[in-house]
C-alpha cells in the first residue's frame, strides 16, 4: 500500500507515523513544490511538483498516482483542499482513494464566514463575526461588539494576516493594511472571489483554548473526538498541550462530525469562556495539533490504513488518555 502526502511541507511527524503504521507493507510518498521541504527527507520517495495554482499541478499529482501505484492521497494544505476535492474523480479513476472531503465541506471550512454560519446553524456558538467594516463599526457604536477584536482573512490559512486591534484607529489601519497585503500574499487567489468582503472582523474570546481532532470514517460517519488544552502557540500552531477528556467537548465534536459529514480527520479550534464554548476554525485535514492526539493514544494513521484495507472501527488503535502533556521541539534535517 502506497500513501501520497501532497503539500508535505514540515509535517515530518505524519510521514513517520504512517511509515510506522505501514511497516513493510508499503511506502509513504511526499510531494511539494520545494525540494527543501523537510517532510520530503523522511518520505520513502519524494517528488517536486508545480505550485498548487500553476497549470499542470493536478496533472503532476495524477502522474505520481499512476506511476507509483498510489492507494491513497492525503493533502496537508488548506489552499490545496478545494483543488483536490474538485479533481477527486479524476484521481480516483487511477485507483487511488483521495481522503479529502467533498466540495460542500471544503467550502464551509475554507470560507471562515461560512464556518461561522454553519456553526450557528447546528446550534453551537461562534464569536460575533462581520465581513463588512461599516457593519462592524455600527455594532461597535451600539455596544453589540467591543474591543479588542480579531481581524483576519476570510479565506485564510496558518494564521496569515491575523491582528488584534484595540481601538477604532487600530481597526481602520489594520483593515487597510490587510486589504493591501491580501493582494500580494498566497491568499490572493482565494480572496479574489469577493475581495470587498475578504476580511473578517470577530469579537475576541478570552479564555482557555482547546484543539480537537474530530474523526469521521471515509463514509462521513462520526467515530470520535480527541481534545487537548493548548498551553502555548507558535506560528499559528500548537506548541505545548495537554490531553483532556471532557464530555462537553466530545458532544461538540459529535455535533460537528454528524452535521458536517467530513471525511477523515477534522482539526478544530475552540475557546471556553465562562462555561461557554466557541468554535473558531474547522480544518478538514491533519493539523499541527494532531501529534498531541497521536501521542495521547489515538493512532489515526493506523486507523486510516485499516479502513483502506476494508476493516471497520477504531478500537484497535484508540487508547486515548487524559492528562498527558507534550511539547514540540525542532530538529535539523540534512536536505539532499
Amino acid at each position: 500500500m502506497n500513501i501520497l502526502f501532497t503539500c508535505a511541507g514540515r509535517r515530518n511527524y505524519l510521514i513517520n507515523y504512517f511509515k510506522e503504521a505501514l511497516g513493510d507493507d508499503g511506502k509513504v510518498l511526499a510531494s511539494d513544490m520545494q525540494d527543501s521541504a523537510p517532510a520530503m527527507v523522511d518520505a520513502d520517495e519524494a517528488f517536486i511538483v508545480p505550485a498548487i495554482y500553476e497549470d499542470g499541478y493536478l496533472d503532476a499529482i495524477k502522474k505520481i498516482v499512476a506511476e507509483q501505484k498510489v492507494d491513497a492521497v492525503i493533502s496537508l494544505n488548506d489552499l490545496e483542499l478545494p483543488i483536490l476535492s474538485a479533481g477527486k474523480d479524476e484521481i480516483e479513476q487511477l485507483g487511488a482513494r483521495v481522503i479529502v472531503s467533498d466540495e460542500r465541506v471544503i467550502r464551509i471550512a475554507f470560507d471562515k464566514w461560512e464556518t461561522a454560519l454553519f456553526v450557528e446553524s447546528i446550534g453551537l456558538r461562534s464569536p460575533r463575526t462581520y465581513i463588512d467594516l461599516e457593519e462592524a463599526k455600527k455594532a461597535l457604536a451600539s455596544g453589540e461588539l467591543k474591543f479588542p477584536l480579531v481581524i483576519k482573512p476570510r479565506w485564510g490559512s496558518a494564521s496569515i494576516g491575523i491582528d488584534f486591534p484595540e481601538d477604532m484607529e487600530e481597526l481602520e489601519l489594520a483593515y487597510k493594511l490587510l486589504t493591501i497585503r491580501l493582494t500580494r500574499s498566497i491568499l490572493a487567489e482565494a480572496s479574489k472571489e469577493d475581495l470587498s468582503h475578504a476580511i473578517m472582523i470577530q469579537e475576541k474570546i478570552d479564555g482557555d483554548e482547546y484543539g480537537m481532532d474530530v474523526l469521521n470514517n471515509f463514509d462521513g460517519e462520526y467515530m470520535g473526538t480527541f481534545a487537548r488544552k493548548k498551553l502555548s502557540m507558535r506560528s499559528g500552531e500548537t506548541d505545548k498541550a495537554i490531553s483532556v477528556i471532557d464530555p462537553k467537548i466530545e458532544e461538540i465534536g459529535k455535533t460537528i462530525g454528524q452535521n458536517l459529514k467530513h471525511i477523515g480527520n477534522l482539526d478544530c479550534d475552540i475557546f471556553e469562556e465562562k462555561g461557554e464554548y466557541y468554535i473558531l476554525e474547522l480544518n478538514p485535514r491533519f493539523g499541527g495539533g494532531y501529534p498531541f492526539s497521536h501521542e495521547a493514544g489515538i493512532n489515526t494513521a493506523a486507523i486510516y490504513i485499516d479502513w483502506l484495507k476494508g476493516k471497520k472501527g477504531i478500537s484497535a488503535h484508540s487508547h486515548y488518555a487524559e492528562g498527558l502533556m507534550f511539547s514540540k521541539c525542532d530538529r535539523l534535517i540534512k536536505v539532499n
